[in-house]
């Protein structure tokens, strides 16, 4: 038997939270927006109890889900340990821990290993847990790491003197990121300002004494970005020579540079901001490298001498030219040379490219480093060391776990370090994926990614197509275990690669954002008819998936054609966008003006509210929804889904031909904007979330591979 979860009778739909809770003055539901009214939290209490009864039939099925995930799982985890100067480091999680446990021996005695850092036992003492970042000082003598505890992205400073030394928690209400100067007595951190952007750098000198006590002065300010379109970041170059102070906004960018080692230093800027151009810094002896776009959309990177260096650099050397085929997206500099990141847009293929240069600047080696059969995603490892010849790489792919190798520059031999196990009932021999091309609605050919089980290919199946694209950010291909039981149910799981992404480079990402923002949505619904038309998908059983801004993505091709899907889950969906980016005081409000652009421009607001999803809302239309936000989320606040939800909700009422298409919400009072911290309750969330998928792909009885086994067919 299928489960079947409760349908709605005329009682019970009066009773439905958003009958409940209605105000006729505000069918906008904007109520919703008062944290401290205790109606609030009522209102979200009472959609997650109605979402625990809605899917009680289907928690058999969700705990299947969940136990089968564990079995696939190596649940006890070694990480990879790195070299450093001192000590060699690594991390294990125990198999029933939630959070890892941070190991380290000195190097050549790995007989004298020694925990430093228990992040299970601090999670104990917290409803949630997220480690912001980990620095280690010069001497590896001491760690400053920083914690958020309540899911709103700020951070708590602590420092301890290592092995056993105890934690002393030095400010609170900080940003995240952490860095050591090389003088190894000073910590450069981030704060916020009162939207929580990062708009300051802090300079905190410490006295650290050789028995493990430490004290530390008045943070000093060192940089404040006064302008609430960009934020700040702190970094170090490699070659450990120089700290980088980062201030960007979405399309414009600045540097400044302090001496490691002189952190009081003030900073120089390397070369004024300019409205539209990026660049970033990085260093190696007797250089400094650029990679800009001035007059250079894709990206070129310049070289600059480094004792000419006094500020405002303009001239320098190119080192890789501007390509019209080709986005240069980062660089890795070593003492021998560099490791760029590059993008074809034809293949929307990201690979790696090894330049290396004699003492006096000749390049003698120029070349792309190898893959594993494409798509496949790879990046660099963590190599802290600047003159290492032997850089760690990290590959996965959308069938194959994530593997890491050791190579030798100077043999080219590939050594498998560690690769994700995998157990269970399925490799990755069992499954096949394609990369795919549909045509847009103005002719643009949009890459599409579909992974199924081998033995299914050619056939068209119940699917989940996934989407985002926003900010520029690729979804290069990820493996993921949860993934398998859809997979091994016969699902197809489908990713619309649209414009505002940036897996197609730069351009594509220019070409999906501002006014040209609505080529995402009907780029994901190109997708999605293109799976249909050429057998890939059955086109009543397709399930939309986005999150954050993916929440838009999948919202806004809803109100387009509400038709295309049986059902879609929007997790911490950007939904409001219109009312969201009138308000600066919200957090990322300012800063995400060059990204959809300024209210207080008529043109703009007028563009934004044409596609903004609750704006534009189509309710009466809309399949089966499962809407999932978070309490404490600072970047999609909680309110969103929840209006969603309440607005769906009432639709479905009152119309009774609807009364029986779910709308779902369940808001996690105990996390932020990514979800539950600890692995083993965000593995059940993921659980619920597949089991609605099954149930609205009418696979909830997990009976697929009988079917397409016992009657050759395609299961309808």
């Amino acid at each position: 038997m299928k489960a079947q979860p409760p349908n709605i009778d005329d009682n019970a739909a009066t009773s439905l939270p958003a009958r409940q809770f209605q105000r006729q003055d505000d069918p906008d539901w904007h109520w919703l927006e008062a944290r401290d009214d205790h109606q609030v939290t009522a209102f979200l209490d009472a959609a997650n109890s109605a979402s625990d009864a809605w899917f009680q039939p289907l928690e058999p099925l969700a705990e299947r889900l969940y136990s089968s995930h564990l079995a696939r799982r190596e649940l006890a985890l070694t990480g990879l340990a790195t070299r450093l100067d001192h000590f060699t480091v690594w991390s294990e999680t125990a198999a029933d821990a939630e959070y890892p446990l941070w190991w380290r021996h000195p190097n050549d005695k790995p007989e004298q290993r020694e925990c430093f850092l228990d992040l299970q036992a601090r999670a104990e003492q917290q409803t949630f847990l997220e480690l912001g970042d980990m620095a280690l000082s010069p001497d590896e003598q001491w760690l400053a790491w920083t914690e958020d505890t309540q899911g709103d992205e700020t951070y708590t400073l602590y420092l301890k003197f290592l092995p056993d030394g105890n934690p002393v928690a030095l400010l609170e209400q900080i940003g995240a990121e952490l860095c050591w100067a090389e003088d190894g007595s000073t910590l450069l951190f981030t704060r916020y300002d009162a939207t929580q952007r990062p708009d300051s750098i802090w300079r905190l000198p410490l006295t650290l004494e050789l028995d493990g006590r430490c004290r530390s002065d008045e943070p000093g300010l060192i940089l404040c970005e006064e302008d609430p379109e960009f934020w700040v970041g702190i970094g170090k170059t490699r070659s450990r020579r120089w700290l980088l102070i980062e201030s960007a906004s979405k399309d414009t960018s600045e540097t400044h540079l302090i001496p490691a080692d002189q952190p009081a230093t003030p900073p120089v800027c390397f070369r004024p901001r300019q409205r539209g151009v990026e660049y970033a810094v990085d260093h190696r002896p007797g250089l400094f490298y650029v990679l800009h776009n001035q007059a250079a959309v894709h990206f070129q990177l310049d070289a600059f001498p480094e004792q000419d260096f006094s500020g405002g650099a303009q001239q320098g050397t190119v080192i890789i030219p501007h390509r019209a085929n080709v986005t240069l997206e980062g660089i890795d500099a070593w003492q021998w040379g560099l490791i760029a990141t590059e993008r074809n847009h034809d293949t929307a293929q990201v690979q790696l490219r090894c330049m290396e240069f004699t003492d006096d600047g000749a390049l003698v080696r120029d070349e792309l480093l190898p893959i594993a059969a494409p798509p496949v995603s790879i990046g660099l490892g963590d190599t802290p060391h600047f003159d290492a010849r032997v850089l760690r790489l990290r590959e996965e792919s959308f069938t194959t776990p994530a593997s890491w190798w050791a190579l030798d520059l100077d043999t080219g031999e590939r050594e498998l370090l560690k690769r994700q196990p995998l157990h269970g009932d399925l490799s990755p021999e069992d499954l096949i994926c394609e990369r795919l091309w549909a045509e847009s609605h103005d002719g643009e050919r949009i890459p599409v990614s579909v992974v199924r089980l081998a033995r299914l290919a050619g056939q068209p199946l119940p699917t989940l197509l996934y989407g985002y694209g926003a900010y520029g950010e690729a979804l290069d291909p990820w493996f993921a275990t949860a993934r398998l039981e859809l997979l091994g149910r016969g699902v197809a799981f489908a990713v619309a690669h649209v414009r505002g992404g940036g897996d197609r480079g730069e351009p594509w990402y220019l070409a999906g954002k501002l006014e040209h923002k609505p080529n995402s949505f009907h780029d994901f619904l190109a997708a999605r008819n293109m799976l249909v038309e050429q057998g890939q998908a059955e086109p009543g059983r397709i399930v939309a998936y986005g999150a954050s801004a993916g929440g838009l993505l999948v919202g806004a091709s809803l109100n387009l054609q509400p038709d295309a899907f049986c059902a879609a889950v929007l997790d911490v969906p950007f939904v409001d966008v219109l009312r969201t980016m009138e308000n600066p005081d919200l957090p990322l409000t300012t800063a995400e003006y060059t990204e959809w652009g300024n209210p207080g421009n008529p043109r703009d607001a007028r563009r934004i509210r044409d596609y903004s999803p609750l704006d534009n809302l189509a309710a009466e239309d809309w399949p089966a929804v499962f809407l999932q936000g978070s309490w404490h989320d600072t970047r999609v606040p909680y309110w969103e889904p929840a209006k969603l939800y309440a607005r769906l909700s009432l639709a479905n009422a009152v119309d009774p031909v609807l009364s029986n298409r779910p709308v779902l919400l369940r808001t996690d009072m105990e996390a932020g904007h990514g979800g539950a911290s600890g692995r083993f309750k965000a593995w059940r969330d993921g659980a619920r979330q597949d089991a609605f998928i099954l149930w609205a792909l009418g696979l909830a009885d997990g009976v697929m591979d009988s079917r397409v086994e016992d009657d050759n067919d395609t299961a309808h």
